[in-house]
């Protein structure tokens, strides 16, 4: 009677662990790709389902998006600057099946690329480019890495170049170019100040040649401006009319003082 209670507790103890086994249950963000006999049959999920023990192995697989750094490389930019660039990037499983048959690791093989992608793209350009373009590279690097992670099943939506580390010296002498450069507007801003401001006293010249009257009024602000300032500058207007008087009346022969005659 013991034996037989025995093995009735034994065959129940093992049927449960069957079912143990048998049923999974994947939340809603995981897939359960399972293996039969070593055969892939498809991913399962989300939800509750069955497996046939010791028959069927599950291999979890998620498909939420993944941020992963880009760890710093050292590289040389197409013009011979040394530069340490980091960089992140985002990426999901998009087909569960053939992130775990076409790749045994999809996330490391993932930053794998990306470091070496990283190195590659960004010797090719120069270091202006790198420091301008940047949105330009970071969509032709994530083209790039997606198309080579594709056959794993692994979508790469994003791919950002974080921070660009220059040397000191490299620091300095773009710090000396931008001064220069500031310094280059300040002296055409200057000079296009004065160039407008002569042209202006031209055109302030020419009307007022045309109007005598405007020249006199013109003399007595000047004369207005002056008194008020409670100075001891005194003032003797002189009409231009005498000295185009006096300019008639010297005679043609007149030489000026301390001119020498041939």
């Amino acid at each position: 009677m013991n034996a037989s209670l025995l093995g009735i507790i034994l065959g129940a103890a093992v049927l449960l662990l069957l079912l143990m086994a048998a049923v999974k249950i994947v939340p809603e963000y995981e897939r359960g790709v399972i293996f039969r006999l070593g055969r892939i049959i498809g991913a399962k999920g989300p939800g509750l389902f069955f497996i046939i023990p010791v028959v069927d192995r599950m291999v979890r697989v998620s498909l939420r998006t993944v941020t992963m750094d880009i760890p710093p490389q050292d590289i040389i930019t197409k013009d011979n600057v040394t530069v340490r660039v980091n960089a992140v990037t985002y990426f999901n499983v998009v087909d569960p099946n053939r992130s775990v048959v076409a790749i045994e690791d999809h996330i490391k093989g993932t930053s794998q690329i990306a470091q070496t992608t990283l190195r590659s793209i960004l010797g090719q350009v120069d270091l202006d480019e790198l420091l301008v373009n940047r949105d330009e590279i970071n969509q032709r690097l994530q083209r790039i890495i997606d198309d080579v992670t594709n056959p794993w099943g692994v979508k790469v939506t994003l791919v950002e170049v974080k921070d660009v580390e220059l040397p000191e010296a490299m620091r300095r002498a773009m710090a000396r170019q931008a001064e220069a450069e500031r310094d280059r507007r300040a002296k055409v801003i200057h000079a296009k100040g004065e160039f407008e401001a002569a042209q202006t006293l031209a055109d302030a010249a020419e009307r007022l040649e045309g109007h005598p009257a405007a020249m006199h009024l013109r003399i007595l602000s000047t004369m207005a401006e002056i008194s008020s300032e409670r100075n001891s500058t005194l003032i003797f207007p002189l009409p231009m009319e005498v000295l185009r008087l006096v300019d008639m009346l010297r005679p043609p022969d007149a030489a000026p003082s301390g001119a020498r005659t041939g």
